[in-house]
């Protein structure tokens, strides 16, 4: 089997240096909010005041106080949770991993603009090894990746770039010259790390078990693993990596601090549905439930029920995204005798993307190297930047706009161009990502290998001849 390398080198150069850039450009924006005179804590005092109106808020720079950052606390060990939902004890609301990184740049740090700059050095070379391995796999459209908006925006928003490069080396590993079960488990334990960073790659393992256990491309890329139709060895190895790597990384927190690491997951679960996150459920659901004439006993009580139907149909019809995505692949394989976990994989994110109580925006940085890798419509790609970019504005500057007690009904048409405008495109990109061929094909595919068309796959996945 060839390499996975398909751009020249000079295409990967200028990928990566103009992710280099963008890297540069999105902590100078941050940077605006980190500056001097900071009070006893190390909070610059310019951050509350100008943190909305000026769009340079970070959620790295916010959390210097509240999780015991600050006070350079390992995170877990000693940490628990308040009946009222209060993190305490270094606890922080994330997995193990980015906890791990937000300690770690906390370190050296004395106020939040260190903790921003560590932080940010930290991040940086993972959004440069995204670029490499996008701009290796799909040349010069990895520059949607270097020098689109949202890397400037959203870099240095949240500890997003590890998790991005944990999905992305999974999808690499998958092109290198090596046996298939071995790429695929060392793919499994890069999504399982991912998990452990932001929990969303770990979704991904479940197409990748498909592709292997229906031998890869064409049916026949695990020719050597044993006869019959399925591996299904190979999809237990690749599980089972998966969880073993999970396992692993998760153990000694929950020995040694398990009240602290069970926090960060009963922290998720109590949030809700309101102003911050970004939803279709708060701008969309809750107009049912809510009006101006009720009176505040009212109110109380129609916000809790809408909150209970929140917590529990986000999740389910999240999960039913994820089958149907499954099961739209599984049909595509039929046709084309190879499995789209790639695509798959990127139409289970738009899924929870959607559907998730919590949208929020530095998530456009999970879909980008989806919109890199698989073909899809580019003026299409262009509408979701435009979207997000409404978003990623608007929303700050509505807080702004009500901190201050102004008219907000301008800045909330923005949030709202953001919020339905997303949710659209994502509807989009679900059902045309398990449809899309890649813009470079992988090893192994033709260009035409991942087409759906008439004529008969090399294998079938069915057991009657002629379905």
């Amino acid at each position: 089997m060839r390499s996975g390398v398909r751009a020249n080198p000079m295409t990967v150069v200028v990928v990566v240096t103009m992710a280099a850039l963008g890297l540069i450009l999105g902590y100078l924006n941050k940077a605006r909010c980190a500056v001097a005179p900071f009070d006893a804590s190390g909070r610059s005092t310019m951050f509350d005041a100008i943190k909305d109106s000026s769009v340079c808020y970070s959620d790295i720079q916010f959390l210097w106080l509240g999780r015991d950052i600050d006070n350079h606390i390992f995170p877990y060990i000693h940490g628990a949770i308040t009946s009222d939902g209060i993190l305490t004890g270094g606890t922080v609301e994330y997995p193990v991993l980015s906890g791990v990184l937000m300690w770690l740049g906390a370190v050296p740090a004395h106020t939040d603009a260190q903790f921003l700059l560590t932080s940010a050095l930290i991040l940086a070379p993972f959004g440069l090894v995204t670029a490499w391995m996008l701009g290796r796999m799909a040349g010069w459209s990895a520059l949607l990746w270097s020098m689109g908006p949202p890397l400037v925006m959203y870099a240095f928003h949240n500890w997003e770039l590890p998790v991005v490069a944990a999905a992305v080396g999974a999808i690499f590993v998958m092109t290198l010259p090596m046996p298939l079960r071995r790429r695929a488990v060392l793919a499994s334990v890069l999504l399982a790390i991912g998990f452990c960073l932001k929990l969303y790659p770990g979704a991904f393992v479940l197409p990748l078990i498909a592709y292997l256990v229906t031998r890869g491309v064409d049916g026949h890329e695990s020719a050597d693993t044993g006869r019959g139709r399925w591996d299904i060895r190979g999809g237990l190895m690749v599980a089972g990596a998966a969880i073993g790597t999970v396992v692993a990384v998760n153990l000694p927190f929950a020995v040694f601090g398990y009240e602290g690491w069970r926090a960060s997951f009963t922290f998720q679960s109590l949030r809700q549905a309101d102003l911050t996150t970004n939803s279709i459920w708060y701008w969309g659901l809750r107009h049912f439930y809510i009006s101006d004439q009720m009176t505040p006993d009212a109110y109380a009580e129609a916000e809790k029920s809408f909150q209970d139907v929140v917590d529990v149909a986000s999740p389910l019809l999240v999960f039913f995204a994820f089958a149907l995505a499954l099961w739209l692949g599984w049909r595509r394989a039929k046709v084309t005798g190879t499995y789209p976990w790639v695509a798959v994989s990127g139409s289970m994110l738009c899924g929870f993307m959607l559907l998730h109580k919590v949208h929020s925006p530095q998530y456009t940085l999970w879909l980008l190297p989806f919109l890199v890798l698989l073909r899809v419509p580019w003026g299409l790609v262009g509408a979701y930047l435009l979207v997000d970019l409404s978003m990623g504005i608007g929303v700050f500057k509505y807080f702004a706009a009500l901190a201050s007690g102004a008219d907000a009904n301008d800045e909330e048409f923005f949030v709202l161009v953001g919020v339905w405008g997303r949710a659209l495109l994502l509807l989009v990109f679900f059902v045309l990502f398990v449809r899309a061929r890649m813009r470079v094909p992988f090893p192994g595919e033709t260009d035409q290998s991942s087409v759906i068309s008439p004529r008969p796959a090399t294998i079938s996945l069915t057991t009657s001849p002629g379905q």
